[in-house]
């Protein structure tokens, strides 16, 4: 099972890649420079000048163009369209990197048939996530310079259900054959808020809520903001308020550190293996750099490489909360 393990961790590692440079595709604001979708025929970029034109020219026909960037000249379209190609370009190479090794493993019979439609449902998410992302782009090509923040919501959070599934699936098969476990609950617990996280930040991107207020542990001298629900009905301050959006993003943040220090503090007396205490401690480890990274993100104003680290620390912390459920598993006795 090695050579399938190494190639699911690889697969994983183009995932985790791909997160981080959707995320500098959002905030360098180029998703909306390739307005078309050829995903079989769109491998190569523009190659001569005539095609560099045309893409520009296709480009002037929408929104992002016509209300924000008028003035841009072919260099600064260009700087934009490279990171966007470069993002479908590893979504593109992901599902290559994945289907002809699965393939070769189906055909030669190195995998079991429970592993075998479990594989082949990761690769049909995978197929849906390149639907969900151009859905994501074409609502930022009707009326307004942007894309939806539910739109990028979802789009995110499959990429985070792939990334999950593709290291979990290569732990299990690494660590005990892949036989089942029972979960452990807190673990559980910790990796949901996790999750539930990075989904909260996924609105905030969406709404650029985290320009709202940029000061801490307080949003301009205030706990609790003006203007957090002001929006009706209520519910919608929840997804649509920027200052809602933020704040929310906040206190959970803050929830889900102190979930996993909690875990990692009653874990730390009970006889777990070297393994189980590393998982533990570098999700510790994790969460604390990622709060460090949320606060300058917001007291620094969203600085470019400031955002994209705590972007990638988001997945760090996944991938340490991922391997802590898997490792504090209690197997299932026969």
């Amino acid at each position: 099972m090695r050579p399938v393990v190494i190639w699911l961790l690889f697969c994983a590692a183009l995932v985790f890649l791909m997160v981080v440079v959707g995320g500098l595709t959002r905030l360098t604001h180029s998703g909306l420079s390739i307005v078309d979708w050829r995903p079989i025929t769109g491998w190569l970029p523009p190659l001569d000048e005539a095609a560099w034109q045309s893409a520009f020219d296709n480009y002037k026909r929408f929104p992002e163009y016509n209300k924000l960037n008028q003035s841009m000249s072919m260099a600064e379209f260009q700087s934009i369209f490279w990171l966007e190609y470069l993002h479908r370009l590893l979504g593109r190479s992901i599902g290559v990197a994945f289907l002809l090794p699965f393939l070769w493993f189906a055909i030669s019979r190195r995998l079991g048939g429970r592993l075998t439609w479990r594989l082949g449902f990761i690769f049909g998410l995978g197929g849906v996530q390149g639907v969900v992302g151009w859905w994501m782009v074409r609502s930022g090509l009707v009326d307004q310079p942007d894309v939806s923040h539910y739109r990028l919501a979802a789009h995110l959070s499959l990429a985070v259900i792939i990334y999950g599934l593709l290291l979990w699936t290569a732990l299990s098969l690494m660590r005990d054959g892949g036989r089942e476990g029972r979960v452990h609950k807190g673990a559980f617990g910790c990796l949901a808020a996790v999750f539930v996280t990075i989904m909260s930040g996924a609105l905030v991107a969406g709404l650029d809520a985290g320009f709202a207020y940029n000061t801490f542990p307080t949003m301009n001298g205030m706990w609790i903001p003006d203007g957090v629900m002001a929006q009706t009905p209520w519910y919608s301050n929840f997804l649509e308020n920027t200052i809602t959006v933020q704040f929310d993003h906040r206190w959970l943040s803050i929830a889900t550190a102190a979930g996993i220090l909690a875990l990692w503090w009653r874990e730390r007396s009970h006889p777990h293996s070297g393994y189980v205490r590393l998982a533990i401690t570098a999700a510790a480890a994790a969460v604390l750099l990622q709060v460090a990274l949320g606060i300058a993100t917001v007291v620094l104003v969203v600085p470019l490489p400031v955002a994209a680290a705590h972007q990638a620390s988001a997945m760090i912390l996944l991938s340490a909360t991922v391997t802590v459920l898997h490792a504090l598993r209690v197997p299932l006795t026969d």
